[in-house]
């Protein structure tokens, strides 16, 4: 198992028996894992987003914190979190993590994630002009998402 892997589960575990909101120093997990506080940072931005449902507050300095809150929503109120973190433009692989996610919470299955990847591929949009492509393929995941709401 990765050292991000350990560290992420343990982060849902103090979550789940916090109550679903819990204040992290970054330090004190690093030396309790044994990795550089960088390493928590890169978890916590990468594995705990707004598409995920959670909501990060950092204050740095000596008695700094970070503190992560999962908000428990509904499919609707979800789905529309995800359209207002989705921006006005997406890259490819941004999109691609949107669409597991929404895999992931069971919004749709396998065979639509790999349809709704494919269609925002750099292959699929190539004929767009590069500098409308990140913008073309965010007004295409809005829309897709829209549409689970529908």
């Amino acid at each position: 198992m990765l050292i991000s892997d350990v560290i992420a589960q343990m982060i849902e575990d103090m979550l789940k028996s916090s109550g679903g909101s819990l204040d992290i120093k970054r330090n004190e997990l690093a030396q309790k894992v044994g990795c550089a506080p960088s390493q928590i940072n890169y978890v916590i931005t990468s594995r705990f987003t707004p598409e995920r449902g959670y909501i990060i507050e950092s204050r740095r300095g000596g008695g700094g914190y970070v503190r992560i809150i999962k908000k428990e929503m509904g499919r609707d109120a979800y789905l529309m979190h995800c359209v207002y973190a989705l921006g006005q433009e997406i890259d490819e692989r941004s999109a691609v993590a949107f669409l597991v996610n929404l895999a992931d919470r069971g919004f749709i299955d396998e065979s639509v994630l790999r349809s709704a990847c494919a269609t925002v591929s750099n292959a699929a949009i190539g004929r767009v002009a590069q500098p409308y492509r990140n913008t073309v393929r965010a007004d295409i995941i809005r829309q897709f998402i829209l549409s689970l709401m529908k």
